[in-house]
């Protein structure tokens, strides 16, 4: 595990009405702070990062479909530096991943149908603190085709 990144099982409540998927409560020991939530919905086989935060801490849970995460240690200072890690979520594996600043992140779509991620970041977007980087390039050695 990539020091720092939190992974917490959460709570689905299933009726016969449909279901209640819970996300984040400001009483978990795990919260910080709220910025922002939003959703981001990927295609079949859709690829969205790189990116790394400088000042802002990620929250995310897939809500449908399903995703490979992908995460990548880029604090010198880390015990994990450079470390290259996958989470699978979404239905099967319902979870909140927190991410600390200074790891790289992507993930893919890899169900049949639309992914839908929430991410309730600490801060509202801010280009300015976000680094980008192409996500065929050479600053995460991570091939998407495995």
């Amino acid at each position: 595990m990539i020091e720092g990144v939190l992974i917490n099982k959460l709570r689905q409540i299933p009726d016969e009405r449909g279901a209640i998927y819970h996300m984040l409560r400001k009483d978990s020991s795990h919260f910080i702070e709220f910025g922002e939530i939003y959703f981001s919905i990927a295609f079949p086989g859709i690829i969205k990062g790189w990116h790394e935060h400088t000042r802002q801490i990620q929250n995310y849970a897939v809500v449908d479909g399903k995703i490979k995460l992908v995460l990548c240690d880029n604090r010198s200072s880390s015990k994990t530096y450079k470390k290259i890690e996958e989470i699978f979520l979404g239905e099967e594996n319902y979870s909140l991943v927190t991410i600390p600043t200074g790891i790289i992140t992507g993930y893919k779509c890899i169900s049949k149908k639309n992914s839908i991620l929430a991410n309730c970041s600490t801060l509202p977007h801010d280009p300015n603190e976000m680094i980008n980087y192409d996500f065929n390039g050479d600053k995460v050695p991570y091939n998407w085709d495995d």
